[in-house]
């Protein structure tokens, strides 16, 4: 019997009745659950731009963003010749409203190591030259790590937190064109596709991914700024929220530093979210090179009635340690992964989309973990070590209790996989019911020509199965302290 029919016969629906621990526990692998009046996912930042640019027209006390670069000469609308900068965009909207401010703090490394403008990062711009606009340059972290979340917060009562920079070679369509002509750098260079996904939240969580924010901007800059009391709401018009009047955790990641110890709550979430599957697992990462990941998802695929497991990750490697260390550690944890899945439940792919008589592969920059119909995580935490306990992350999670978010997770998973596939929504929901299996979706729909989902050549090859020598030092879980024993005590880090 094929690996489909088994997995068919196998799953049966989940009854609902059936007692199941919460995997969300604030404290432990989340800073804090706060509910959400409303939540939606923006999926490519074609979409998540052009939302953004509708929440910051209605920002009227504060737009805070906190990023790992920012390139203010960006558009956000990339399909409408008219739209400004994004620099010059944000100078008209403080100029506009007297009580406005704009605070943007960027890694200070991205103007070596990211691909966005150095020059206005180092030594500014025109658009800059306003006293309720600052950008600043985080430098508060340990050697060789990086601020790599991506958030921007509006007057307190919105916030936007995903895989998606304010920056250059980020703006793509589901479509992912191999040749589109807006899809191009500020120079009017083009960059390959690229797939993404933010998620935007009103309400109680915004205003603690606020207070985080705040804290951000005080530890970089020694400015303590207040919260907002403001009633309003900047959520765009023409938004449809999947989800109403639901919770949704924060997780952090965060290195030792100073007198603060660390916080690791997105790698106990992961943990968490992977043991507490029982049908499938769909993961979306630019990086699947983490052993310690692989180490659960092996353990996972060696149960005799565990769940499916489909990952959609990066392909090619660009620069010599991404391709070295990135890429080579997570060869050999796919062959690590092939050899435990004797159940036939596991398949990793990357996407590619035509490109003249051959096919170009889209780059996969998302951070996305689905579990069942019942869990869903987005942020910026990469599935390395690096996003263990060096650089700082932040994730948004949403943990269904109701059906109707049960049904907003399971859509969102089908429309993930019909872009990948190039197919509609519909499609994939018709090809669940009829195989009863993700895994069974994705053989029956998936195209061997033309648009659709590649198999790695390592989930075929014999090799390596362990880290690659070096990888604590090019990919360490911690900073590197040739002196740590020297440290003082750390106190708890605050909020």
């Amino acid at each position: 019997m094929r690996p489909m029919e088994l997995a068919k016969q196998r799953r049966q629906p989940l009854r609902l009745e059936e007692p199941r621990r919460r995997i969300l526990r604030p404290g432990d692998n989340c800073w804090r659950v706060e509910p959400a009046s409303r939540a939606a996912t923006l999926v490519d930042a074609g979409a998540y731009y052009a939302a953004l640019e509708s929440a910051l027209r209605s920002a009227r006390r504060s737009i805070m963003i906190i990023g790992w670069d920012f390139d203010g000469r960006i558009k956000l609308r990339a399909d409408d010749p008219d739209c400004p900068a994004l620099g010059p965009f944000q100078r008209e909207l403080v100029e506009a409203r007297p009580e406005l401010e704009i605070r943007i703090l960027i890694w200070s490394v991205a103007v070596l190591h990211a691909p966005g403008d150095p020059v206005e990062l180092v030594i500014g711009a025109e658009w800059q030259n306003h006293p309720r606009l600052q950008l600043r340059l985080d430098r508060q972290h340990p050697i060789y790590a990086a601020h790599h979340q991506k958030i921007v917060v509006i007057d307190d009562n919105l916030a936007f937190v995903g895989g998606m920079d304010l920056t250059v070679e980020r703006w793509d369509t589901p479509e992912h064109l191999a040749e589109d002509p807006r899809r191009t750098r500020p120079d009017g260079t083009a960059y390959t596709p690229v797939h993404d996904v933010q998620l935007v939240v009103e309400g109680e969580v915004a205003r603690a991914v606020a207070a985080h924010a705040r804290h951000r901007w005080k530890v970089a800059t020694r400015e303590e700024l207040h919260p907002l009391d403001h009633d309003g709401t900047a959520w765009p018009a023409d938004l449809v929220p999947e989800f109403t009047d639901t919770q949704v955790a924060i997780a952090r990641t965060a290195p030792p530093w100073a007198e603060q110890p660390p916080i690791q709550e997105v790698a106990k979430l992961t943990a968490d979210a992977i043991v507490a599957a029982r049908d499938m697992i769909y993961i979306e990462a630019q990086y699947l090179s983490a052993h310690s990941v692989g180490n659960l998802l092996a353990g996972t695929l060696a149960l005799s009635d565990g769940p499916e497991i489909v990952v959609i990750l990066t392909c090619s490697s660009h620069g010599f340690v991404e391709h070295a260390l990135m890429g080579r550690n997570r060869d050999r944890l796919l062959r690590k992964l092939r050899k435990a899945d004797r159940h036939g439940r596991l398949r990793v792919f990357y996407p590619v989309v035509p490109k003249g008589e051959a096919y170009g592969e889209v780059l996969v920059h998302s951070k996305l973990m689905i579990v069942d119909d019942r869990f869903l995580r987005i942020g910026s935490a990469n599935l390395n070590n690096r996003s263990i306990g060096l650089d700082t992350e932040c994730d948004l999670a949403l943990e269904a209790s109701r059906e109707e978010e049960r049904c907003a997770i399971r859509a969102l998973r089908e429309r993930l996989l019909a872009e990948h596939l190039g197919v509609s929504p519909a499609e994939v929901a018709a090809a669940a019911t009829r195989e009863g299996s993700l895994v069974g979706v994705i053989d029956r729909l998936n195209r061997s020509e033309g648009r659709g989902l590649r198999g790695f050549p390592a989930m075929q090859e014999d090799g390596p199965t362990t880290p690659f020598l070096g990888t604590g030092i090019l990919d360490p879980k911690q900073p590197f302290e040739p002196l740590g024993f020297l440290s003082k005590k750390r106190k708890p880090r605050a909020a």
